[in-house]
Order: C-alpha cells, then structure tokens, then sequence
C-alpha cells in the first residue's frame, strides 16, 4: 500500500521542496513532483538555483523519452506524466488522480489558511481509504 506523509506548515514551500528534492534523490529515489503550472516554472526555475555545489537533474514531463529515463526528478502538472513510480510530491490542491502506483506520496503543505483547508481534505480521502498517515510539522521551534 502506498505511503502517504503530510508535510506540514512549510515556511517556504518551493525552497522546502527544493531540499526535500535533494534528499530523496541523494537515496536513490526518482521523484515525480505535481504542481499547478505556475508552481512548476517558479520550482523549475529554483532547481538550476538552488545550491551553488550539487545540481539537482530534474525534467518537464514532456521533455525527450531518453531525458525522462535518465531525471531523478520530474516536473509535471498531471500524475499520469511522471513515468516512474517511486514517490509522488503533490503540490496540487486535490488528491491526484493515480496516486495508488506510488511506492510513497508526499504533500507538501505551506502555511496558508487556504492550503490547510484543503490538505484536510486530501488527508481526510486517505485517511477514510485507509491509508496510514505520516504527520510532519515543520513549524520551526523556538530558540532556547
């Protein structure tokens, strides 16, 4: 059954998923990312960016079969576009469609009232399909 982790109160959802992206690629995972079109030209973007000594290779889905094959990370607005099957980042404000023949499922969630709103309704469809839930607040604590 697919794992299914909520990642919570994302000060900076993009430079949070930048890392998370670097993470999981670092083990060896392929990750397909979902998102509205506009999110994925601004994370498209942040990739080339993001760190000065490690490039994250990454794709559009609609990018050449041999591109595709060769991406750990591949940018797509639609699940049935990403051609792997490791884990899932969703950034869309719905369940996506085919989530099932994910080994893992990510979303990833800011701080908004509106992008709360609507993970509760995403967790509450895996939670009623009986999927397990991994919670993950990334409030950041308090100094000491």
């Amino acid at each position: 059954m697919t794992e299914v982790a909520f990642h919570f109160n994302a000060p900076q959802p993009m430079d949070y998923l930048c890392r998370l992206l670097r993470k999981a690629t670092a083990g060896g995972s392929r990750v397909g990312v979902i998102a509205p079109q506009p999110e994925l030209d601004e994370l498209d973007q942040r990739l080339w960016a993001f760190s000065a000594t490690d490039f994250l290779a990454h794709c559009r889905a609609d990018s050449d079969p041999d591109v595709l094959e060769a991406s750990p990370v591949v940018l797509a607005d639609r699940t049935d576009s990403v051609p792997h099957a490791d884990v899932l980042v969703n950034r869309c404000p719905v369940v996506p469609t085919g989530f099932e023949r994910f080994a893992r499922v990510i979303e990833v969630v800011g701080q908004s009232e509106a992008e709360r709103q609507q993970a509760r309704q995403r967790w509450r469809h895996y939670a009623d399909r009986g999927y397990a839930i991994q919670r993950h607040d990334l409030t950041p604590k308090p100094d000491r």
